[in-house]
């Protein structure tokens, strides 16, 4: 049976938190991460520290981090070519992730940046990872439609997709950045471009609610999807979205989801880490 790959994102899950988190906690959390056997793990970003201020210390968490008896992967959110170069500088990051919009009202909130513009981010990024032996990874940020009013179907999803395939992208992750998809838009946007593109990893990076996890997996999973982004306890979403942080999808509920059989994550090493974040949480109220 195929693998799945299991994404966390304590990046996502903590970047909107207004109290800082002393960079001690981010530390022994990330260790407990570490332990757990995820593919990857969304570990910061290199952004302005003004407009994300919990990231400020991203780098400072990387150079405590020890992957030598790990084969997680780390990858880190840019939005430029500063952050970039800044980003390649750390052996440990394997990943730079752009988030480009499909809305460009988000585009413009989240990167100060027109879609236009952020083509061209783009492939000054790519050529800057490439040089690094690094991966650049695209999110598809309002995924599956948006609250602005900007136009979206499957049919624009797939026009960006290609153009970025083009300039040399093979992996996506399709953010429902606000907790809009349900099964319908998830199998139609899988199950089209799986297919056309075969060489293109995409991720499942959804948003939800309570009561909508577990349709959410199962739509993609059957659609052909073997990537899934994950927060344990479910928390977060993007700042930068509106003023409500959307929930990120539990990781708990992937992992006790998905047959054990797909998955090389540690059982005990995930309980564990599930007890860290608890350390956490007097930060986040």
């Amino acid at each position: 049976m195929d693998h799945v790959k299991l994404i966390e994102c304590p990046r996502d899950a903590l970047q909107g938190i207004k109290s800082f988190i002393p960079t001690e906690h981010k530390i022994a959390y990330a260790k407990a991460l570490l332990k757990v056997g995820f593919d990857r793990i969304d570990i910061g970003s290199f952004v302005s520290p003004k407009a994300i201020p919990q990231m400020a210390d991203t780098g400072e968490l990387l150079k405590a981090l020890d992957k030598s008896s790990t084969h997680s992967l780390f990858s880190v959110i840019v939005a430029n070519k500063r952050g970039a170069h800044d980003a390649v500088t750390f052996d440990e990051v394997d990943i730079l992730g752009y988030p480009f919009s499909i809305s460009e009202t988000f585009q413009l909130r989240n990167t100060n940046a027109t879609i236009e513009k952020s083509f061209e981010r783009i492939s000054d990024i790519q050529a800057i990872a490439i040089k690094n032996n690094k991966r650049l990874l695209v999110y598809l940020s309002m995924g599956f439609g948006n609250p602005y009013g900007d136009e979206w179907n499957v049919e624009i999803v797939e026009k960006y997709v290609s153009q970025l395939y083009s300039m040399g992208i093979r992996l996506f992750s399709l953010s429902d950045t606000i907790g809009v998809s349900n099964p319908v838009s998830i199998n139609y946007l899988f199950s089209n471009l799986i297919p056309r593109f075969p060489d293109v990893e995409f991720n499942a990076h959804l948003h939800t609610t309570p009561h909508t996890w577990e349709e959410k997996i199962k739509a993609a999973y059957e659609s052909g999807c073997r990537s899934f982004d994950g927060a344990i306890n479910g928390f977060g979403g993007c700042p930068m979205a509106k003023d409500e942080l959307t929930g990120n999808m539990p990781m708990e509920h992937l992992v006790s989801f998905l047959h054990s059989s797909l998955l090389q994550v540690d059982k005990n090493e995930f309980r564990s880490a599930m007890k860290h974040f608890k350390e956490l949480e007097e930060y986040i109220h």
